[in-house]
């Protein structure tokens, strides 16, 4: 199963101390990149909690955010005096230092990181129900990514029929395009070259129809077209080697439109390049 880069998850719930609320979002990236928002108290969580989402996401730009809205219960508060004694001292400093007057309201104080504490108990026990939403809201991801990966499959799949389409349709037709384009280039040389001897004629055809004739490009087109089915087909991580593929298919309908000499053959590479941008757009979201 291939995946989508490209999810949100949300898991709120209730906790002993409070209610907290996990966000994932995924978006295409061309690498990892994992960005986690997490109130001070749970900062030192954050490599564990990256351990995790690493374990099951491999391509992506990931941003995880945290909220936690604390029981109003004021037992559980705790002032860390030294701290608030400090930074006390120190506004009082930058007064002196700007000669001014302001006078340090204690809410100030209060709202500074690190002067209101939780307690030791109840920071372990936060931190457990932490990681749990946190499995919740992944999996929520997971699943979301998984479910928008299956809808990449199926389109995928259906452009490479249309590919497998024209195909098989050029290949029906290059026989007759060669046969037509062969007798109108003779008609005009023995037109306007009556001194040209036969011979020399059949020649020029024949140099003329090696160039028009595209076997090797639709052999190419098939063999890159049976390893993009392969590769949706093992799953994820795969959306680099597709884009690889997408060049690479893109360059063989380029070269079967330089060669095209009716307008059949011409509009078969128009459709099959229209079919793989298709493609090559869709894969930017894969992981």
């Amino acid at each position: 199963m291939i995946f989508s880069m490209t999810a949100f998850a949300r898991f709120a719930y209730k906790g002993s101390a409070g209610r907290f609320t996990w966000e994932l979002r995924s978006v295409n990236h061309r690498y990892m990149e994992v960005f986690f928002r997490l109130p001070d108290d749970f900062r030192s969580m954050e490599s564990e909690l990256r351990a995790k989402l690493v374990e099951h996401v491999h391509r992506g730009k990931v941003d995880c955010n945290l909220r936690v809205e604390k029981n109003t219960d004021t037992s559980s508060i705790v002032i860390n005096e030294s701290y608030a004694r400090s930074v006390i001292d120190a506004a009082k400093k930058i007064n002196k230092l700007a000669e001014s007057n302001h006078v340090l309201n204690s809410m100030d104080v209060l709202q500074w990181p690190g002067v209101l504490e939780v307690e030791k108990k109840e920071i372990s026990t936060m931190s457990k129900e932490i990681i749990c939403g946190f499995d919740k809201a992944l999996e929520q991801l997971i699943e979301t990514r998984e479910r928008e990966g299956g809808k990449l499959y199926d389109f995928i799949s259906q452009r490479c029929d249309g590919v497998e389409t024209q195909i098989t349709e050029l290949r029906t037709r290059i026989p007759e395009i060669i046969a037509l384009t062969r007798n109108r280039y003779l008609q005009r040389l023995q037109e306007h070259l009556q001194e040209l001897d036969n011979g020399r004629i059949e020649q020029e055809c024949a140099l003329l129809i090696q160039k028009l004739d595209v076997a090797e490009e639709l052999d190419r087109l098939e063999a890159h077209l049976d390893e993009v089915r392969r590769v949706v087909e093992k799953g994820s991580p795969a959306g680099r080697r597709l884009d690889f593929l997408m060049q690479e298919l893109n360059r063989e309908a380029n070269t079967i439109g330089s060669k095209a000499s009716h307008i059949d053959s011409s509009s078969a590479s128009v459709e099959l390049k229209v079919l793989i941008e298709q493609m090559r757009e869709q894969i930017q979201n894969i992981e």
